[in-house]
């Protein structure tokens, strides 16, 4: 899976979000990802998570093998 494709979703989602990926293997199936948006305000780093796996979907039981994830509200 591309790192658009997998933007794609996540923006599909929260749109304001500022979206970093990295291809951990360069096989498109291990990833690194940073998103910063306002709806994971008041969300504990859980509910934050949870939020970006259901954005993504069917691709977290197919084409993505591994996500390391990181998220976070903006800074006030």
């Amino acid at each position: 899976m591309t790192g658009e494709a997998i933007e794609t979703l996540i923006r599909e989602r929260f749109p304001d979000a500022q979206v970093t990926l990295e291809d951990l293997t360069g096989g498109g199936d291990h990833w690194s990802a940073t998103v910063v948006s306002e709806a994971f305000v008041g969300k504990t780093r859980v509910e934050q998570h949870q939020m970006v796996y259901a954005a993504l979907g069917a691709a977290m039981a197919g084409p993505i093998h591994a996500l390391q994830l990181r998220t976070s509200a903006p800074p006030a």
